[in-house]
């Protein structure tokens, strides 16, 4: 009796384990109507839309960070700076100004620390060159690339991604142009994203 009761347990608890695993659609993430083209190539494409100021992004980061680091080789992940309003347009640019001077994850860490925890007004480009030139940014590059068209242009990109993918929050991590997830717990974001890629992979191999 004792050993039946044994087995019974672990399948119990292999059953919860089983159960805490499975994701629904329209519940844990949700499929786009039309799926979006992707420029990942044979990767699968994994977009965060973030905002520095954001709250929950913040939250998210260090788990996402951390996911980022031991990533699957078949994925590609881009961060996606959202402009819901005028004021969040100066950290678009102060992230691609970064990214294109391949600074952008040095200063990452720090820039969600000012916003979120330091309550550093980072609200134009005079303050945010300070602010990066502090942290051993050259500052006339950073200029120049704050205000160069390639920026323009990569958030002229971001804007149209955000309409394309009818992104209406902050993170939201679109996987491969047909599935969106938002509205999670850090920890669950990651669970999920790690098994919606899972799917998203199974899809590619059908094709």
């Amino acid at each position: 009796m004792r050993f039946f009761k044994q087995v019974f347990v672990v399948l119990a608890l292999l059953c919860a384990t089983y159960a805490q695993a499975e994701i629904v659609a329209g519940k844990d993430y949700t499929v786009m109507n039309s799926p979006m083209p992707t420029s990942s190539g044979k990767k699968i494409e994994v977009l965060e839309f973030f905002f520095y100021g954001c709250p929950h992004c913040y939250h998210l980061h260090p788990y996402l960070s951390a996911w980022e680091k031991k990533m699957p080789k078949d994925v590609k992940l881009e961060y996606v700076p959202v402009i819901f309003n005028e004021s969040w347009e100066p950290m678009a640019h102060t992230y691609y100004a970064l990214d294109a001077m391949g600074q952008s994850q040095q200063l990452h860490n720090a820039l969600f620390e000012a916003w979120n925890v330091q309550n550093i007004d980072l609200s134009d480009e005079a303050r945010i060159s300070e602010f990066v030139a502090k942290r051993g940014v050259d500052r006339s590059k950073f200029d120049a690339d704050y205000n160069s068209f390639a920026v323009s242009s990569k958030i002229a990109r971001s804007n149209q991604l955000v309409q394309s993918y009818g992104i209406r929050g902050t993170p939201s991590i679109a996987v491969d142009g047909k599935y969106i997830i938002t509205g999670l717990q850090p920890g669950e974001t990651i669970r999920v994203l790690d098994e919606v890629i899972a799917l998203a992979r199974k899809e590619r191999s059908k094709h």
